[in-house]
């Protein structure tokens, strides 16, 4: 433990902020959990209605600090391109000729 006043504080400051970024990284994964769930069990449609949730909430962890952005767009990314494998419009990347 702390003996210094501003030590303690930062102590204080540190546990909060751990708590509201734990909370943030775990409804973001429940979010993509839910979307895959839904995909793992070919229910397309409620993948589609789930996934603007998982990306809002992905967003908000980006801007709050918890997620890197780049982990955030490589998540919807994988989310999106799964949705559309599902779907049968796989052509995300052969678009090019």
């Amino acid at each position: 433990m702390a003996n210094i006043k501003s030590a303690q504080k930062r102590m204080r400051q540190n546990e909060k902020r751990r708590e509201r970024n734990r909370a943030a990284r775990t409804r973001m994964r429940t979010a993509v959990k839910r979307v895959r769930r839904a995909l793992d069990e070919g229910d397309v449609e409620a993948a589609e209605e789930l996934l603007p949730e998982a990306i809002r909430v992905t967003d908000t962890a980006v801007g709050k600090g918890v997620v890197h952005r780049n982990k955030a767009a490589r998540t919807k990314s994988r989310l999106i391109r799964a949705i559309r494998r599902a779907k049968g419009e796989e052509n995300t990347e052969s678009d090019e000729s």
